[in-house]
C-alpha cells in the first residue's frame, strides 16, 4: 500500500437528541462567547435552535446568532459574519444546518483571525494562519464539512466557486443527530446522495502514485461506501423517516469526505471542479450538478483505466466481469450509475440541470475559469486541460 497521512481530529456525537450536548462540548474546547450560524428559518421554527440555546444557558455560555446562508454559501455573507463575530467578541463558531453552514462558518472563523481579504486565502494568494474553533450540527447527509478540512465559498463577482482546505479548518465536533433529516425535502436528500457518491468516487478514480500499487484496504472501503450509500439512500427516498437509513447515509457522508476512502491515492475531483462551474453560474444545488455531469466525465475518461471501472462495476454493481472485453463492464457500471441517479430523480445532463441548453459561449466562460484561463489542469485520474473540460461539458449538454 501506499504511504499516507491521516488525521481526523472531528468528535463525532452521533444519535438522537444530540442538540442538548452542545453546551458542553463547546465549553470543553474553551468556547465562552458564540456565534450561532444558520441558514434558513427551518432551524428556528421547528424547535431546533431552541434546544441549542438552552443547552448553552445549561453551561452559562453566551451567544449571539447570525443567519442567512444560501445554498453555495456567498462570500458577501462569509464578510459580514466576520465583522459581526469581530464586534461581539466571539471566539467559538456553531453552525447549525447542511454543508453549506459548516463551509460558511469555516470562512468566517479564518476571516476574523487573518489580516489578509479573506477572498485572497481562498484564492490561495494568502496564507490561512489561524482560524476560530468551530462545531455544527448537521441537518443534511451532503457534503461532509462536518468532518473535513475542506470549505467551499462562491464569489458573487463573476460567479466563482473555489475550494480550499487545512486541518485548522476540521470542525472541533459534530452533532449528528439522524431525525434532524426527516423533513428534508426529497430533491435535497437526492442531492446529498450524489454529493456523498462523488466524494468517495473521486477518490477511488484517481491515479495511484507510484502507479500500480495495490491500495486494497482503501478501494474495499469505498466500494462497501457507495453500496451502502445507494442502498439506504434509496430508502430514504421511499421513507423519509427511516431511522436505521438515515443513519446509514448519514454516517456515509461524513466517512466518504474525510479522507478515509481515498488513502494512498491521489485524489482526482474533477467532477466536482467541473460542478463548482455550473452552481457557480447557474446557482444549481451541488449534488444534482454532480449527477448532471459525472456519467460524461466518465465515458471521457474510462479508457484511461478500463480495469478501474470494471472493478468498480464488479464490486459496487456485481456485475459479471466481461474478461474478453472488460470495456463492457466498464461501460455497464457508467450506465448503472446514472441509471441510479434517474431512479433517485437527479439529472444526467446540463439541460435537465438548468432547464435550457447552454451555450457555447457558457461553455467557453465555464472552461476557462475552471482551467484559470487555460493556465492549470485538473484531475489526477487523467489530467484534463481547458480544451478537454469544454469537450466534457458539450458531452453533458
Amino acid at each position: 500500500m501506499n504511504s499516507f497521512e491521516y488525521y481526523s481530529p472531528t468528535k463525532v456525537l452521533f444519535g438522537k437528541d444530540g442538540a442538548g450536548k452542545v453546551g458542553g462540548a463547546i465549553k470543553q474546547y474553551g468556547g465562552t462567547k458564540v456565534l450561532l450560524h444558520y441558514g434558513s428559518d427551518r432551524v428556528l421554527k421547528n424547535g431546533l435552535m431552541d434546544k441549542v440555546v438552552a443547552s448553552l444557558e445549561a453551561e452559562n455560555i453566551d451567544y449571539c446568532m447570525f443567519g442567512g446562508v444560501v445554498p453555495n454559501p456567498r462570500l458577501s455573507l462569509v464578510r459580514e459574519g466576520a465583522e459581526f463575530a469581530k464586534k461581539e467578541n466571539v471566539d467559538f463558531i456553531m453552525s447549525v444546518g447542511g454543508g453549506s453552514v459548516i463551509d460558511s462558518a469555516k470562512g468566517i472563523a479564518m476571516a476574523v483571525c487573518n489580516d489578509a481579504d479573506i477572498w485572497d486565502i481562498y484564492m490561495g494568494k494568502a496564507p490561512i494562519k489561524a482560524a476560530l474553533p468551530t462545531g455544527s450540527i448537521l441537518t443534511i447527509a451532503a457534503a461532509g464539512s462536518e468532518t473535513s478540512k475542506n470549505t467551499v465559498i462562491t464569489n458573487e463577482d463573476g460567479g466563482i466557486k473555489v475550494v480550499i482546505g487545512g486541518d485548522i479548518m476540521r470542525p472541533k465536533f459534530t452533532v449528528m443527530d439522524p431525525e434532524l433529516m426527516y423533513t428534508l425535502p426529497p430533491y435535497q436528500t437526492a442531492s446529498g446522495i450524489v454529493d456523498i457518491m462523488l466524494h468517495t468516487m473521486d477518490r477511488y478514480f484517481a491515479a495511484s502514485q507510484p502507479p500500480g500499487v495495490s491500495n486494497e484496504m482503501t478501494d474495499r472501503i469505498a466500494e462497501q461506501l457507495l453500496k451502502v450509500t445507494m442502498h439506504y439512500g434509496s430508502i430514504c427516498m421511499q421513507k423519509p423517516d427511516d431511522y436505521e437509513a438515515r443513519s446509514e447515509v448519514m454516517w456515509a457522508g461524513s466517512l466518504s469526505h474525510n479522507d478515509l476512502t481515498g488513502l494512498g491515492l491521489i485524489p482526482d475531483f474533477a467532477p466536482h471542479k467541473l460542478e463548482h462551474e455550473l452552481s457557480g453560474k447557474y446557482d444549481v444545488t451541488h449534488g444534482a450538478g454532480l449527477a448532471a455531469i459525472w456519467g460524461s466525465w466518465a465515458k471521457y475518461v474510462y479508457k484511461a483505466d478500463v480495469n478501474r471501472f470494471a472493478r468498480y462495476g464488479v464490486n459496487v454493481f456485481d456485475l459479471t466481469l466481461d474478461e474478453a472485453n472488460p470495456e463492457n463492464t466498464a461501460l455497464e457500471a457508467i450506465k448503472r450509475t446514472e441509471d441510479y441517479f434517474v431512479s433517485i430523480n437527479m439529472p444526467i445532463n446540463i439541460t435537465d440541470l438548468v432547464g435550457h441548453e447552454v451555450s457555447d459561449e457558457d461553455i467557453e466562460d465555464m472552461a476557462d475559469k475552471c482551467s484559470r484561463g487555460g493556465s492549470m489542469v485538473i484531475g489526477s485520474f487523467m489530467k484534463l486541460d481547458k480544451q478537454q473540460m469544454i469537450e466534457i461539458f458539450k458531452a453533458s449538454r
